[in-house]
């Protein structure tokens, strides 16, 4: 449970980051297929939020690579 929670801290913070110096990025977060699991009774587990977590990683390093000042 602790790993769980340690994954959901560090999301907020990466999604607060993005909110605040990337604005720009902010509007695809709702699109990330991630967040929403599509199947009916989605299993929520550690590894669902490591994945999550994992793609805004991606999502930000990609952003920044590629759309340097």
């Amino acid at each position: 449970m602790k790993r769980l929670q340690e994954i959901t801290m560090e999301i907020n913070k990466l999604t607060l980051r993005i909110e605040q110096d990337y604005p720009e990025l902010y509007q695809y977060l709702d699109e990330t297929p991630l967040t929403i699991p599509s199947n009916e009774h989605p299993q929520l587990t550690e590894k669902t939020f490591a994945d999550w977590l994992d793609s805004l990683k991606e999502l930000l390093e990609h952003h920044i690579e590629h759309h340097k000042p």
